[in-house]
């Protein structure tokens, strides 16, 4: 099922690159691991998908136990302070900095490793209160007052869209994420490069291609519906 599925996704992410005039390799599938084995992870891997994403800090910690940097490990959920030393060591991307508060513990967990740990913003581009992220408006603030940090790099945006039956509602959405990614990108800082926009789930990934995303975030779409109840 992994393997027919993964082909279904990447003929669609082919596809959905050239509509947005760029090739398959410009985007990076991200296979999103919560709640899946290691057995079935070892799976993907043998596939070729090697950039994994995961939720929750505890679970992340467990399967890197196993699976160790045979994988590249993105932290995608939101993260508490506290959580941070758990995970400095373990992670490529953290794709949920979201307050000066959590970056700044990130660049002081990153210092005492001897590393700069690359980040991305996320953005709650849909306002809606029941997600995490800043808001779009907040988004040149936060960079201004990150700026000096010398073990943090943002290598980019974030957004998790509202969940729609159709993935057109989240168009305009993409297509606002995209622009502030851009307008950043024009503004020169220091530890700033716009390099990556995570956008897009199973539900809605085609369409942030189109848009300009070059990190999509699947699960269910490679692995089938989840039970959160195990």
């Amino acid at each position: 099922m992994i393997k027919e599925n993964l082909a279904a996704i990447e003929e669609k992410i082919k596809k959905a690159a050239e509509k947005s005039g760029r090739k398959r390799e410009d985007i990076l599938l991200l296979g999103v691991t919560k709640t899946i084995d290691t057995e079935r992870i070892g799976e993907l891997m043998a596939l070729g998908v090697t950039e994994l994403g995961e939720n929750k800090v505890q679970e992340l910690c467990e399967k890197y136990e196993v699976i160790g940097d045979r994988a590249q490990w993105h932290l995608l959920g939101h993260i508490q302070k506290n959580n941070v030393k758990y995970i400095i060591d373990k992670v490529k991307l953290i794709h949920s900095a979201d307050s000066v508060r959590l970056v700044k513990e990130i660049n002081s967990r990153a210092e005492k490793n001897g590393k700069v740990q690359d980040i991305l913003i996320e953005i709650n581009i849909g306002n809606e209160e029941s997600k995490s992220g800043i808001k779009k408006e907040e988004t040149f603030e936060l960079l201004d007052e990150i700026a000096g940090f010398k073990n943090i790099f943002v290598k980019g945006l974030m957004t998790v869209a509202p969940f729609v039956e159709d993935p057109e509602e989240n168009r305009d959405l993409f297509k606002e994420m995209f622009k502030l990614f851009i307008d950043i990108r024009a503004k020169k800082r220091d530890n700033v490069s716009m390099e990556f926009l995570s956008m897009g789930m199973t539900n809605d990934y085609e369409v942030a291609i189109e848009e300009g995303a070059n990190i999509v975030r699947i699960g269910t779409g490679i692995f089938g519906a989840r039970n959160y109840n195990k």
